[in-house]
């Protein structure tokens, strides 16, 4: 059985860990403090989840977004990077600033996880730069619809964002060519819409 979701009472808070009841089922799942911090006891709240099955257990890392998750999913595939140290670099960046960082080869911002050095957090820059974005589950990622554990920091790269990178990709620009300069845009206007960003990426990619 995969867990993809569960949405019911927050009934313990840990220091590593949430358990949510859910119609009378406790289900336990590992979680970033920042998340933690988030979550009341007796308030509703709904957790995206990643299962992780092997031999002898049964593993639920919870998520705010399924943005986040996706994203612990995809630093896997980095050869070294264990669920430990993913869930550290999700802890400590959105998935927004991951993939600013991604695109603009700055390995200080991942370092800003526990554990995650420089040469490894270049490793995973080497590995994952130039890559589109993973996707949702079930395909583009849906918008928060008052999550209990909803934040604006959590709302999904998939507005302003990822339309200004397909469209300078439809222009002919590289993904990791694209992917930069929008990070470049937005650090500087970080409010900015999709018409603006364009504008201000294509002026990152002029000659």
């Amino acid at each position: 059985m995969i867990i993809g979701r569960l949405r019911g009472e927050i009934a313990t808070v840990g220091t590593d860990s949430v358990m949510i009841d859910v119609n009378g089922v406790g289900y336990v799942a590992l979680a970033g403090g920042r998340l933690l911090a988030r979550l009341q006891p007796g308030k509703e709240a709904t957790l995206h989840i990643e299962t992780r099955v092997t031999e002898s257990s049964i593993t639920l890392f919870a998520f705010e977004s399924d943005e986040a998750r996706a994203w612990f999913v995809r630093l896997q595939d980095v050869p070294g990077v264990a669920g430990k140290s993913a869930m550290a670099i999700m802890d400590a960046l959105t998935p927004a600033e991951l993939q600013d960082a991604l695109a603009l080869g700055d390995a200080a911002t991942i370092t800003r996880a526990k554990g995650v050095g420089k040469k490894f957090a270049e490793r995973i820059i080497g590995e994952l730069a130039g890559k589109p974005p993973p996707m949702g589950r079930f395909g583009a990622f849906r918008p928060h619809t008052g999550d209990a554990t909803a934040t604006p920091d959590a709302a999904p790269a998939s507005g302003a964002r990822s339309e200004t990178i397909s469209a300078l990709v439809n222009l002919g620009y590289t993904q990791s060519d694209a992917a930069r300069a929008v990070a470049t845009a937005i650090r500087e206007a970080p409010e900015a819409d999709t018409g603006t960003l364009i504008k201000a990426s294509l002026k990152e990619l002029a000659p």
